[in-house]
């Protein structure tokens, strides 16, 4: 009877509404003439944010950036206080309140949880699970822009020291220094992807994109040791030294463990701070500090935007002072 009602309404109205205005019309009736649930959501409504995590997939999001976004729309269904779809603008603003005086976070990791639910819901719009995305009334959460401190030259010294006492821990401080590729590209390298006599690899950055990265003499020269001193056949370029696998082949290295390691590095170091992404800073600043055009930098790092890039830089003051000297002065 309802179906028949608002078939009757839309034909009435059909002449004096746009598609969308139609749209929104027949979504009214149906919540008023029925349970009170938009139609949309009838159909795989537990399932939105798996849907969501799968078309992410396919588009070329990464497992762990795909678990990240899981971990956040989970958090925020349980607690949002409303069904997913029936969210408003005020009421996601006040989640947001919420959610940085319970965790304490800053407005950086804030707008970064923004940013995911306003990628969620504009695949609910796009996908007619809702009219029009509660996100677009909520804009960018402003933060300070901090550029992070790189390893100066005698702390690089320092670590490379420490980590050579392993073949393959050295090997990794290298090739994170020297060619600034995400841990992330690191871990998935087999030894196909390595060409020693060029000193280039091909890595598959964010969004699968494939890349071609480089590294110096002294990487090339650890990484030619590492891989002598390897017995197993697995393709992985660095593999666990414990762990092996049925087939009685060494295990391929995970973020995990190689964050674990040049953590404990740090701790034998005193070096504050010591982790796989600041070896990528430093590069970046290196290669700026050196002449290397930002554009340049920008296609070593894999950066689509080079708003990305300059953030990693951290352009030391003298050489600014020397550049204004001879460039203004």
């Amino acid at each position: 009877m309802s179906t028949e009602i608002i078939n009757k309404i839309k034909n009435k109205m059909a002449e004096s509404l746009l598609p969308e205005q139609m749209k929104k019309l027949e979504l009214v009736l149906i919540e008023i003439l029925s349970d009170g649930t938009p139609p949309n959501l009838h159909k795989n409504r537990k399932n939105l944010i798996k849907e969501f995590i799968n078309a992410k997939k396919i588009e070329g999001c990464s497992k762990r950036t795909g678990e990240y976004y899981t971990s956040v729309l989970t958090f925020y269904e349980k607690n949002i206080g409303c069904d997913l779809c029936l969210a408003e603008s005020e009421t996601i603003r006040e989640y947001l309140i919420n959610y940085q005086k319970i965790n304490n976070c800053s407005n950086v990791t804030l707008d970064t949880v923004r940013r995911i639910l306003s990628s969620f819901y504009k695949w609910l719009e796009e996908e007619d699970f809702i009219i029009k995305s509660p996100m677009r009334r909520i804009h960018r959460i402003k933060a300070p822009v901090i550029i992070k401190p790189a390893f100066s030259s005698e702390q690089i010294e320092i670590i490379r020291n420490v980590a050579s006492e392993n073949c393959r821990d050295i090997a990794i401080i290298d090739l994170l220094l020297s060619s600034g590729i995400r841990i992330s590209e690191l871990v998935n390298l087999d030894r196909s992807a390595i060409n020693l006599n060029s000193r280039t690899c091909i890595v598959f950055g964010k969004g699968s994109k494939q890349r071609e990265s480089y590294f110096d003499v002294k990487t090339k020269i650890e990484l030619e040791k590492y891989l002598k001193s390897r017995k197993d056949k697995n393709r992985a370029l660095f593999v666990s030294s414990r762990k092996k696998t049925k087939n009685n082949t060494y295990t391929r290295l995970t973020v995990n463990s190689i964050e674990k390691m040049i953590r404990e590095i740090g701790v034998k170091t005193q070096i504050e701070n010591v982790h796989p992404h600041r070896f990528r800073r430093t590069m970046a600043t290196l290669a700026i500090d050196k002449g290397m055009p930002i554009e340049q930098v920008q296609v070593l790092l894999g950066h689509t935007k080079i708003d990305t890039t300059l953030r990693y830089a951290n352009v030391q003051q003298v050489n600014v002072r020397h550049s204004h000297q001879k460039y203004i002065c």
